[in-house]
């Protein structure tokens, strides 16, 4: 999904509806011409298939037999929790009952609670360390686990069960993330995908747009969120005028690493090249990262934008911000109301496309981990695969997706008609916000870049340097603000140490070292 004209901020707003009333004939447009070219891509895998070698039947490899009056047993651990938790646990109960009675494959699923002990324990199943249990038959995973875990050549190549008629109908972008090897090998399917908007609270929001003129679209870029920000800093300052500089900050965002990785692509800068080795090439040019600090660390330390609890929709909850930029699967947790020290008020939400960087590309991050098979013995290769093959058929993605705050993976389920249709014909319970995030991010489709990076050695502490370098300055340089400012300091001075050149030229020297040493592995 790489088509790319200018997109602006429109949104959608509480009362589900969009804010252009053009919108639906324009969807309905770009539905019959995504429909139109994935025809097209199916009609092309479907002759690689007939071309292919041989007589493998419904899958790459000869079709294994197994025993229904014995069925094959297979373990899958995920990450998965809450509304997550349930539809997939729902989906792997429909399977046993049904396809997996008939074909004689028993899933026995299994959480490991969060993404970071999942990894670990996958991690150490791979590793073979003393008390870990044994590698499940297959496991959720995002690209730089299943990569570490390939590398040790443990994962199945999936294009042996897979034909090429059958990849065909999985998003392309999406499947690249799961080839590691610069050729057409596949190690992690696609089950669930996200991407990021920008989520508002559209009550608090309205009394100052009236007040100031601003508006939706000055938060289509990074440097308009800033400058926003700065207004409703100042905004709020003054509503109280008998108690200086308590203004309220306004924004916030849930993951850094993305902002630094799609803020260079938006400026047309891989900042993490990988080349054939499984080596990256670190790529930040000074002005662009100066871009970047000067649109979320000067805000930040400002008192413009703020990060206090685990995520930033916390903090839209206690009145913290009124506004941030975090994942798709973000929106089922956007609060209802605000609850602050000055009691409880209800909101209304609006989603807004991320924004970009004036002048650059419109950019936005594709994540959201796969499902990686494990080697073992044909029988449960063959197995796993084809209960992945089920749990991604297209009703069954469009149930997972929707009720988990997902998108689904498929070309012929990436479209708002299909997922309203699933909605309504299996009754899910879908909240609004759910439901018109998804709706948002597929209606952008046309108009972004869906990025993400491809798997490299030392990735994970790559990403940890770019999660934490600015964060953690930002965190600790803003508390010394406020503390300069408690002591009697001018707010004017106490942020002269922390937004002048000196301040960057030393973050930027240190930024550079240790995003370098990781990627080397020399950190």
């Amino acid at each position: 999904m790489h088509m790319r004209t200018n997109r602006r901020a429109a949104g959608v707003t509480q009362e589900g509806g969009a804010a252009d009333g053009n919108r639906r004939s324009r969807r309905a447009h770009r539905a019959r011409s995504r429909k139109a070219a994935l025809a097209a891509f199916a009609l092309t895998g479907v002759l690689a298939a007939t071309l292919s070698a041989g007589c493998a039947g419904d899958s790459g490899k000869a079709a294994v037999k197994l025993d229904p009056s014995n069925p094959t047993t297979i373990t899958v651990w995920d990450y998965y929790n809450g509304a997550q938790q349930a539809s997939f646990d729902s989906l792997v109960s429909e399977f046993n009952s049904t396809v997996g009675k008939e074909k004689g494959i028993y899933v026995k699923s299994k959480t490991q609670g969060s993404v970071p002990e999942l990894e670990k324990a996958i991690s150490n199943s791979a590793a073979g360390e003393v008390g870990a249990e044994e590698m499940p038959n297959v496991f959720s995973s995002y690209a730089d686990t299943a990569y570490n875990v390939q590398r040790q050549s443990k994962l199945v190549d999936l294009t042996d069960y897979f034909t090429p008629d059958e990849l065909s109908n999985y998003v392309p972008d999406y499947l690249d993330e799961g080839r590691f090897d610069n050729d057409d090998s596949l190690y992690l399917l696609p089950v669930a995908k996200s991407t990021e908007v920008t989520m508002l609270d559209k009550t608090d929001w309205e009394p100052f747009a009236q007040a100031t003129g601003a508006t939706i679209d000055d938060l289509a870029t990074q440097e308009g969120i800033a400058a926003t920000a700065k207004r409703y800093y100042e905004y709020t300052d003054a509503l109280t005028p008998d108690v200086p500089d308590d203004g309220k900050a306004f924004y916030g965002r849930d993951s850094l690493s993305n902002y630094f990785i799609i803020g260079m692509r938006q400026m047309g800068v891989d900042l993490l090249a990988p080349d054939a080795s499984g080596k990256a090439q670190v790529n930040a040019d000074k002005e662009k990262v100066r871009r970047l600090w000067d649109n979320y660390y000067i805000p930040y330390v400002s008192g413009y934008f703020d990060a206090m609890g685990k995520f930033r929709s916390d903090d839209v909850k206690t009145g913290d911000i009124i506004c941030y930029t975090g994942s798709t699967a973000s929106a089922a947790y956007f609060p209802d109301r605000v609850v602050d020290d000055n009691g409880t008020h209800e909101i209304g939400y609006r989603i807004i496309m991320p924004p970009t960087f004036e002048g650059g590309n419109a950019v936005a991050p594709q994540q959201g981990a796969g499902m990686a098979v494990a080697k073992s013995d044909e029988q449960h290769e063959y197995a796993s695969c084809e209960f992945l093959k089920w749990f991604t058929e297209k009703q069954n993605n469009l149930r997972f997706a929707a009720t988990s705050s997902y998108l689904p993976v498929r070309t012929d389920a990436n479209d708002i008609d299909e997922l309203d249709s699933a909605i309504r014909d299996e009754n899910l319970s879908v909240s609004p916000k759910t439901r018109d995030c998804i709706a948002m991010a597929m209606d952008s489709f046309d108009d972004v870049e869906l990025y993400s990076l491809k798997s490299f050695d030392n990735a994970y502490a790559a990403r940890k340097v770019l999660d934490h370098s600015l964060d953690d300055k930002a965190t600790a340089d803003k508390a010394a603000v406020q503390a300069a400012i408690a002591a009697g300091q001018s707010r004017t001075e106490a942020l002269e140490p922390y937004v002048g050149d000196a301040a960057f030229e030393q973050w930027y020297a240190s930024f550079c070292q240790q995003l370098q040493a990781a990627a080397e592995g020399t950190e």
